[in-house]
């Protein structure tokens, strides 16, 4: 049994740490690299920490626009599928990556089988929602985190197999969450201290592609209460740049910018911070899967029930709204939202029956 997995930005690289070693104890798992994620910030550093085997092909195909980057991809899996004729292809999410290995599978005739399927933040406008949607639709195999995704793909009545395994992110958090949360050395270069500090991430084009939206993100950011650490992701960046906005930024007495982190380091602060302000759908489930409030800077959520759990509170740009999000007091009770932490054991299983065409039908 052989199987392409299709990685190409730094939460799949976190997802596939739990699932490869697993896969490759079953049989052969070759992975593609695409380069989404280019920088190596944003990229080999993972495959450092996480222990993750190092790609068998390295696309090198990030930057331009979503339909650019997508064609790129399809045009460069497509041989490469040929090459390697695996039974099955792996992907994960809901990136450009995901939807290109998806479709150049298909059309090769190769069954897909989607991690994280089922999510939905039913908001069409963001172009992971059109690909996680599009995704699930073309495969065989859906491996879904929750009750609530399996629900969501029996209402769109799709055709593969769709199984509740539970989030592979669980697994990666008991394993490594206990180390990175005693690693207050990571909070050092920052000036702050365990609970005194805020987390903030932005890199969604919805809010940095928007000159007025980005003007928002700022005045929301400027106004935060607690010392911020910002890991500057470099597409906001560049937006921040180009729309002048980078001085206020950068001269604002409470905000801490940070280059790309690798996990360890970027899962320390989310462990040691008072409350995460976020617009990553990963970083919102990294929040509660630590215990961390958080705060998400979009109308809508694909983790829907970290939002009922009382545990993260939607505000889009309003920053009145954050900062009473912010003075909250978070839940005693944290539920078992997610799985059991055996997730990776249940994908690999499932995608081995799928590749050796076992599969349970929908």
């Amino acid at each position: 049994m052989r199987v392409l997995t299709v990685i190409g930005n730094r939460p799949q690289f976190i997802k596939a740490s739990a699932v490869s070693s697993r896969l490759r104890a079953l049989g052969e798992e070759v992975t593609v690299h695409t380069g989404q994620h280019y920088d190596a910030e944003l990229s080999q550093v993972f495959f450092d920490e996480l222990e993750l085997p190092p790609p068998e092909h390295l696309l090198g195909i990030g930057g331009g626009t979503n339909t650019a980057q997508t064609a790129r991809m399809l045009a460069a899996l497509e041989p490469l599928l040929a090459d390697v004729a695996p039974d099955a292809v792996l992907v994960y999410g809901d990136t450009n990556s995901t939807l290109a290995g998806a479709l150049a599978a298909v059309q090769a005739g190769i069954p897909v089988a989607h991690v994280e399927a089922g999510m939905r933040s039913f908001d069409r406008a963001m172009p992971e929602e059109v690909n996680r949607v599009v995704t699930d639709h073309l495969s065989a195999l859906l491996l879904v985190p929750s009750q609530t995704a399996v629900e969501n793909l029996r209402r769109e009545s799709v055709a593969g197999a769709v199984e509740l395994v539970g989030d592979v992110m669980v697994d990666v958090a008991q394993l490594l969450q206990p180390a990175a949360r005693a690693r207050i050395a990571a909070l050092e270069p920052y000036g702050v201290e365990p609970g005194g500090f805020l987390l903030a991430t932005a890199h969604r084009a919805g809010n940095v592609d928007d000159p007025v939206r980005l003007a928002l993100l700022v005045e929301l950011l400027l106004a935060l209460p607690l010392p911020t650490v910002l890991p500057l992701h470099p597409r906001t960046r560049a937006r921040l740049e180009a729309a002048g906005l980078l001085d206020a930024v950068m001269s604002a007495s409470r905000i801490r910018l940070a280059p790309p982190l690798g996990y360890l380091d970027f899962t320390a602060l989310v462990c040691n911070a008072a409350a995460v302000v976020t617009d990553s759908g990963g970083v919102q489930k990294e929040a509660y899967l630590a215990g961390v409030p958080c705060v998400t800077l979009r109308p809508s959520t694909e983790w829907v029930e970290t939002v009922d759990a009382g545990w993260n509170v939607l505000v889009d740009l309003d920053t009145a709204a954050a900062l009473a999000a912010l003075d909250r007091t978070p839940p005693r009770e944290r539920p078992q939202l997610y799985g059991d932490g055996r997730a990776g054991e249940r994908v690999a299983e499932a995608v081995r029956a799928l590749g050796a065409g076992t599969a349970a039908p929908a």
